[in-house]
């Protein structure tokens, strides 16, 4: 069995920069804890010690680990897991993964801190994640398909609930549509704009490159980019926007514009996040069960545990629910 000194030689760097790096300290460099973590896959090294104690011993807890602890998306997400987890008399870790490879959701992800793992964070890296996920250590991801059978993917259906978006528009008489994206990296955000090109694409409506923005997911991003939006003085019909918040964003830009929505352009969300149904307009928008994906989620997590067979992989339908932010053109 290899040990730290094996990945310090392999990796050329001092055992004691060994050890700060398998430990995600911020002793050493983002490259030296790459390299030294690639020592380590190649040797198949097992951290000992105190990890492994806690790796054999049962925690009788669930850690949930997201990109960011603040957006409203995320609350009725933890609501179904913490109900789920408590009535199972389990404990909920809940931890922001920013800090990529030296955050506190990678550590419980290397030394199993935890009993499993709930996942929508797309910094947090697959490779990590397939190499974490173990019989005693099963996964749940929500933002990407991972190739570990101890790894489970559950998802909404993010290109059929945008292609609806994008069809109400287009049903409504618009056909010249923005779209105001989340990050470049986004799983959902690639689904959702695959699912937003594929209805102009079937009704025959062009796509104009100028008229995509990127939002990255934010409040302010969404009144950024429709600020920018404004600017070209060449506003499309309608836009779509990739996230609720973003939207509200919009609606925020336009307001100062004195652009009237859904008079002078009709804008349509996604998530349905609970502030959609009290913005003025209210925002049409397509709900996700945040809910039902939690609960789902960490059942999922407690048949592993149980040794159970479970389904790898699983797509939850979404609804389109009209307001008043979209009109007849």
């Amino acid at each position: 069995m290899a040990t730290i000194k094996d990945v310090a030689k392999r990796a050329g760097v001092a055992l004691s920069t060994a050890s700060y790096a398998l430990n995600g300290s911020s002793k050493v460099s983002g490259a030296t804890i790459e390299k030294v973590m690639r020592a380590a896959r190649e040797l198949n090294y097992q951290k000992n010690g105190f990890a492994s104690d806690l790796k054999r011993t049962k925690t009788n807890t669930i850690a949930l680990i997201l990109s960011d602890m603040s957006g409203p998306y995320f609350s009725e997400l933890i609501k179904g897991v913490q109900e789920v987890t408590a009535s199972n008399q389990y404990d909920l870790i809940a931890c922001s993964s920013v800090g990529g490879s030296r955050s506190t959701a990678t550590k419980f992800l290397r030394e199993k801190r935890v009993d499993g793992a709930i996942i929508l964070a797309n910094n947090i890296q697959t490779q990590l994640i397939e190499e974490s996920a173990r019989e005693d250590f099963p996964i749940v991801v929500l933002d990407r398909e991972v190739q570990n059978p101890y790894a489970i993917h559950v998802e909404v259906n993010n290109r059929q609930g945008a292609f609806e978006a994008t069809e109400h528009l287009i049903e409504k008489g618009h056909r010249s549509l923005g779209y105001v994206s989340g990050p470049m990296d986004s799983h959902d955000n690639e689904e959702r704009f695959t699912g937003f090109s594929d209805a102009l694409e079937h009704y025959d409506i062009p796509f104009q490159s100028r008229l995509k923005i990127s939002g990255d997911f934010t409040r302010e991003g969404g009144y950024r980019a429709t600020k920018m939006l404004i600017a070209q003085q060449n506003l499309p019909d309608a836009i779509f926007y990739a996230n609720d918040e973003m939207a509200v964003g919009g609606l925020q830009a336009f307001k100062e514009k004195g652009i009237r929505v859904p008079a002078d352009i009709s804008i349509v969300g996604f998530d349905d996040i609970q502030l959609a149904e009290y913005v003025n307009p209210p925002l049409t928008t397509v709900r996700q069960p945040k809910y039902e994906a939690g609960a789902l989620a960490v059942h999922m997590i407690f048949q592993m545990l149980a040794g159970e067979k479970v389904e790898k992989s699983f797509n939850l339908s979404t609804e389109l629910v009209e307001r008043s932010s979209v009109k007849m053109k």
